[in-house]
């Protein structure tokens, strides 16, 4: 019923920008913190960014100063503008939200992923 799909991946070089975009669609009464989660091959999934209901942001270490994370509430849809990439940045990038309907509490939704290359 609620899906989150992201867009916006792609290959770029070192010192190139993308924007990534997550869209939620559904029966949302509310959507709380959204964050931003990477997995490169033979790694685990870490935390990138995350942005709350009222904006407010925490980012990795490795990111900050090159990745804003924002949303735009009354188009369910959080963004992820990722400046200055780097060969390490590559990875699927997922998308992730904490979302309440009319007939249940919050819950943990995650989107497909989209790639995201940086080439050196």
């Amino acid at each position: 019923q609620v899906q989150l799909v992201e867009s916006g991946g792609g290959l770029v070089q070192a010192g190139g920008s993308l924007r990534l975009s997550c869209a939620v669609s559904g029966k949302i009464f509310r959507l709380n913190a959204m964050n931003w989660y990477c997995q490169a091959p033979g790694k685990q999934r870490e935390l990138v960014a995350t942005i709350t209901s009222s904006g407010s942001t925490y980012y990795a270490d490795s990111v900050k100063g090159r990745f804003t994370i924002s949303r735009d509430n009354a188009k369910n849809t959080m963004y992820m503008q990722m400046n200055s990439l780097k060969p390490e940045d590559t990875a699927v990038y997922t998308c992730n939200a904490i979302v309440e309907t009319l007939l249940y509490g919050p819950r943990n939704c995650w989107g497909q992923g989209t790639q995201v290359t940086v080439s050196s």
